[in-house]
């Protein structure tokens, strides 16, 4: 059983959010640690200083970066089969077929599971904080350990819609949050939405397959393109919710970070010692971060 590297991929491949974290190296690894510890990247040096002449310079070390730790959170998918099943398929290519069989179902429920998973709200027992924790409809919530109601500058960007979403408003909306994410060369570069509000921007556009991008498309997810940058439709963004959402997120500075030992990777085979059977574990150990929440956006209805 030897598809670590094909399980990984395809539950990345599964979700656009998940294929776009990827295909920018926002996917990555890490050896271990209580906690995964971000470096923020929100903070300004504040040793800038307009002086003349002779003035003294500001020269002490300026604090840029604090820490927001994240937890680590563990899921796993399981390939089973009964002892007898496995001797009834003996067989080169019987026993091929039928464990193949079984890879194709844990790689599916994986990839729909963290398909739900990345815009969670981390509200379930062991769940990564996903986007509903990470940006939310007011801005407020504690990420990585940091109370944004402390510390204002965690805050996401948040707008609510004024009056009932229509295909005749929604792009002056969305250029309303839009403008809230941008500072000077940072700005969203994925928006993800819900089906309505998602409908309602495509009825907007015209000529529509001058907003297509082919990139995102070949990848088999169909976009349309607000400012330059992709604008997908996913069923899973509003966790939980009834509530229509529209993320503007700059993925710049979110991650999806696995542990190196566990990125769906297949365990080693197991024996039950009371059952005739064999069980191989796909172990998944890490989180969603984020490293700048003030560049991160929502618009909700």
């Amino acid at each position: 059983f030897k598809r670590k590297g094909t399980l990984t991929d395809n539950v990345s491949a599964n979700n656009a959010l998940v294929s776009y974290l990827k295909k920018k190296g926002k996917i990555r690894t890490e050896s271990g640690g209580t906690f995964i510890e971000e470096p923020l990247d929100l903070i300004e040096n504040n040793t800038y200083l307009r002086y003349s002449g002779y003035d003294p310079l500001i020269v002490q070390q300026s604090e840029v970066m604090t820490l927001a730790q994240y937890p680590w959170v563990n899921a796993a998918v399981c390939v089973t089969e009964s002892g007898d099943n496995i001797r009834k398929n003996s067989g080169d290519s019987r026993i091929f077929n039928l464990v193949k069989a079984r890879i194709k179902n844990a790689e599916r429920t994986a990839a729909n599971n963290m398909s739900v998973d990345v815009y969670s709200t981390g509200a379930l027992t062991n769940q990564i904080g996903g986007l509903g924790s990470i940006v939310t409809a007011d801005g407020t919530g504690t990420v990585g350990g940091i109370v944004s109601g402390t510390f204002t500058g965690w805050k996401n960007q948040f707008l609510v819609y004024s009056g009932d979403p229509a295909s005749t408003t929604i792009v002056g909306q969305m250029a309303k949050l839009w403008l809230t994410c941008v500072r000077g060369v940072d700005r969203p570069d994925l928006i993800v939405s819900s089906h309505d509000l998602y409908s309602f921007f495509w009825a907007a556009q015209s000529e529509l397959q001058r907003y297509a991008s082919s990139e995102t498309a070949d990848a088999g997810f169909k976009t349309l393109k607000f400012q330059g940058v992709d604008v997908i439709f996913d069923s899973n963004s509003n966790f939980a919710t009834t509530a229509e959402k529209m993320y503007f997120l700059n993925t710049d500075y979110l991650s999806l970070v696995m542990h190196e030992a566990a990125q769906w990777t297949p365990s080693e085979e197991r024996v039950p010692t009371s059952q005739d059977a064999v069980i191989i574990p796909i172990l998944f150990m890490g989180n969603m971060v984020c490293s700048n929440r003030s560049l991160q956006g929502l618009l909700s209805d």
